[in-house]
């Protein structure tokens, strides 16, 4: 009996590990190898972007003047001047559309939650409280004093929104972290309202930021917030594998061996990071964060070693393609890129509803 049973049971794990061998092997190189693809064409398609970046706008310029101002800048010609001012623009949309993919990847990871999104669960709400409040109080007026503000009120906001959505019976559910977070979300609006009614002075001061600009960035303002943004990704592309353990829910991933408060604890600071700085660098830009990781994962499926690294490809495409768009829509003014992805994601992201269950993460 018994060696029949081992018998059987060989035979059993010599056709198993023989289907793995023969279907899953030849099936994972043909993912990886799609991933490679997508990766390289998002590459392609952002260089091309962060090209025409510089060289439309108000005064477009050719390809090869464009070239020109960057390998052989004369100080003399007005097109390396505006072309130079372009690049800090540039370069922002770059870091700020990354941030928001990572970020809306990873807190729809640890969250389990379709929805979750640095804006909708009230994070970037609490980095805006935060800087209006330094404007009202303090007379901040500049993205040096903004940024360390941003980052303390989206820190603020994310503690207190898993607080409360794990007061009571059970965890912080997915539902629970919704509605916590949409909860948050409005309370923080109505006192961002409260003070701009107050103060006159300061909605001048943030009406301008609160739309979600990228055009004035500096050199200056980029580099104050870089650091934070490169460990804020650093964080967040580590957290792969460990999103993908919490995924399958956490006593499975407790009986896998990780540590599930360090992995959120780890998440929530690189979203505390990217978020906040993203935020206090070009203001609330709504929609990259929450569309973006639905359309990488409806591409390459819900691997977050995957998903995480061309979330922070496809952020800044959409981010820059949106500016480019607002910048030649409406001649010789431009619409905020804050106000153009709201204008290109929201279409996008009922596409993908429309196309697959929200719910399948």
């Amino acid at each position: 009996m018994s060696t029949g049973h081992a018998t059987q049971q060989a035979t059993t794990t010599g056709s198993t590990a023989s289907r793995s061998a023969d279907g899953r092997g030849p099936r994972r190189r043909v993912v990886s190898s799609r991933v490679a693809l997508l990766a390289v064409g998002c590459a392609v398609v952002l260089v091309v972007l962060s090209f025409a970046s510089l060289a439309i706008g108000s005064q477009p310029f050719s390809p090869g003047t464009v070239v020109a101002a960057l390998t052989s800048p004369d100080p003399n010609d007005p097109a390396t001047a505006i072309i130079g001012a372009r690049v800090p623009r540039t370069v922002a949309g770059l870091l700020v559309g990354a941030a928001l993919g990572l970020s809306g990847g990873v807190l729809q990871g640890v969250t389990r939650n379709p929805l979750g999104d640095a804006g909708l669960l009230g994070i970037n709400a609490g980095a805006a409280v935060a800087v209006v409040l330094a404007i009202f109080t303090v007379g901040v007026g500049s993205l040096t004093g903004y940024v360390w503000f941003a980052l303390a009120g989206a820190a603020a906001a994310t503690v207190l929104i898993f607080a409360l959505a794990g007061l009571g019976p059970g965890r912080a559910t997915p539902l629970k972290l919704a509605i916590t977070g949409a909860t948050v979300n409005a309370g923080l609006a109505s006192v961002i309202s409260g003070v701009l009614v107050s103060s006159s002075e300061s909605f001048d001061a943030y009406r301008q930021w609160q739309v979600g600009l990228i055009a004035g960035r500096d050199w200056e303002q980029v580099l104050v917030v870089a650091p934070f943004l490169g460990v804020g990704a650093v964080l967040a592309l580590v957290s792969g594998p460990a999103l993908n353990g919490l995924a399958l829910g956490d006593d499975v991933a407790r009986g896998l061996g990780q540590r599930i408060g360090l992995t959120r604890a780890t998440v929530c600071v690189s979203v505390v990071l990217l978020a906040g700085g993203a935020t206090a660098l070009a203001g609330p830009v709504a929609f990259v964060g929450l569309v973006i990781p639905h359309a990488v994962r409806s591409l390459t499926g819900p691997d977050y070693r995957t998903v995480l690294p061309l979330c922070a490809l496809l952020g800044p495409t959409l981010l820059l393609g949106a500016d480019i768009v607002g910048r030649v829509i409406a001649p010789p003014g431009e619409i905020a890129v804050g106000v153009m992805t709201a204008v290109i994601g929201a279409p996008v992201f009922i596409a993908l509803v429309r196309r697959r269950k929200l719910g399948a993460l």
